[in-house]
C-alpha cells in the first residue's frame, strides 16, 4: 500500500481510503470482515460521514475499532454540517454538535480528518475557519478539510487562515474520475473539473476522491442502450465518456489490467498527491483496487484516457 502525508493527521494517509456507507449493525461481521481484509492489505484511512447510514456507520466503525483494539492504526475520514430538510447547517452551532456526535459514535476522542460535507457560500469562509480551529486546537481533530467545496472557496478558505494565523484546508474530496459527471450526482455535490485539478496542481493540495470509479460506469455492465441506472444515465451518459470508456478497455487490454482498474489508476496518478475513496465490499474487489493503485500511468496517457490527445 502507497500512502500520503496530510498535514494535520497523526499518522500517513493510505491512498485507497475504504468506504463504509454500507455498514450496518445488522451486517456488522460484513463490515468486520471488510475491514480485516482492507487492514490486511495496508490500507489504514477509512471513510464515513455523520449522515451515512442514519448514523451507523460510524457507530460500526466504533464498535470495530473497539473491538479489535486498533483504534491507534487507523485514520479516521469522517464528515460533518450536511444540509438537511430546512437547508444549510454550515455554521458553528452545527458543527459544534455533528463533531461531538461523531465522536460518541466512533468511541473515540480524536478524528484525523474531518471535512464539511457541504459548503454554503453565504457564510463567510472566516466564521467557518474560526470555528473549526477552536477544534483543531481542543485535540478533537486533526486535519480539516472541504468535501464538495468549489477550489475558489478552498482558496478564500485558506488564504483567510494564512492572514489570520490559522490553520487552512489541507485536504480536499470532492468527485473525481475518469468519467466526467453532466450534472452533480446529488444536490451541490462537487466534481473536479479541469480548473480545479490545475488548482491542486499548483497548490500541491492532497484531493480524496469520492466515486473515483464513477459508480461502476468501468466495469463494462453498461452501454449506450442499457438505461437501467437512472442516476448513471443522468450524470455520466454522453458521447465523450463512452469515447473514455473505450480508451480505457484499450490501455487494460495493453497493460494485462481491467478498464475499471485503469479508471482508478487515473486518479491516482494525478499530479498532485490524490487518495481514492472506494467501495469494495469483498476481498476480490479489494484485490483489484490494489492493483489498480500500483499502476503507473504516464501523462501522456492520463490525457489520452482524458480525450485532450488523439494518440499515446
Amino acid at each position: 500500500m502507497d500512502y500520503i502525508d496530510i498535514p494535520g493527521s497523526r499518522l500517513p494517509v493510505s491512498r485507497l481510503i475504504k468506504g463504509t456507507d454500507y455498514f450496518y449493525h445488522h451486517a456488522y461481521e460484513l463490515a468486520a470482515a471488510n475491514m480485516d481484509a482492507f487492514l490486511a492489505l495496508g490500507g489504514n484511512a477509512v471513510d464515513s460521514a455523520h449522515i451515512y447510514c442514519g448514523g451507523q456507520s460510524e457507530e460500526v466503525l466504533g464498535k470495530y475499532m473497539e473491538e479489535r483494539g486498533n483504534r491507534d492504526k487507523i485514520v479516521i475520514l469522517t464528515k460533518g454540517a450536511h444540509h438537511d430538510q430546512n437547508g444549510p447547517r454550515v455554521n458553528k452551532q452545527a458543527i459544534a454538535d455533528d463533531l461531538q456526535v461523531s465522536l460518541e459514535r466512533l468511541r473515540t476522542d480524536h478524528i484525523e480528518l474531518y471535512a464539511l460535507h457541504r459548503d454554503d457560500p453565504d457564510v463567510h469562509v472566516g466564521v467557518i475557519v474560526e470555528a473549526l480551529n477552536a477544534h483543531i486546537e481542543s485535540g478533537a481533530i486533526g486535519a480539516i478539510g472541504g468535501s464538495n467545496w468549489t477550489w475558489q472557496r478552498l482558496q478564500e478558505a485558506n488564504e483567510y487562515a494564512a492572514a489570520h494565523g490559522l490553520v487552512g484546508f489541507t485536504f480536499s474530496s470532492p468527485n473525481l474520475s475518469l468519467a466526467k459527471a453532466k450534472e452533480p450526482y446529488w444536490k451541490d455535490a462537487v466534481s473536479a473539473d479541469q480548473a480545479t485539478i490545475d488548482w491542486h496542481e499548483k497548490h500541491q493540495l492532497p484531493l480524496l476522491s469520492w466515486s473515483s470509479q464513477a459508480r461502476g460506469f468501468f466495469t463494462g455492465r453498461f452501454s449506450p442502450d442499457d438505461r437501467s441506472d437512472a442516476d448513471l444515465v443522468r450524470v455520466f451518459y454522453n458521447d465523450a465518456n463512452w469515447e473514455r470508456l473505450a480508451r480505457a478497455e484499450r490501455l487494460a487490454a495493453d497493460k494485462g489490467v481491467t478498464a475499471i482498474q485503469i479508471a482508478l489508476a487515473y486518479v491516482l496518478n494525478q499530479p498532485f498527491p490524490a487518495c481514492a475513496l472506494i467501495g469494495a465490499r469483498n476481498a476480490e474487489e479489494l484485490r483489484s483496487c490494489d492493483e489498480a493503485m500500483r499502476l503507473a500511468l504516464t501523462r501522456e496517457e492520463l490525457d489520452w484516457l482524458d480525450l485532450k490527445r488523439e494518440t499515446v
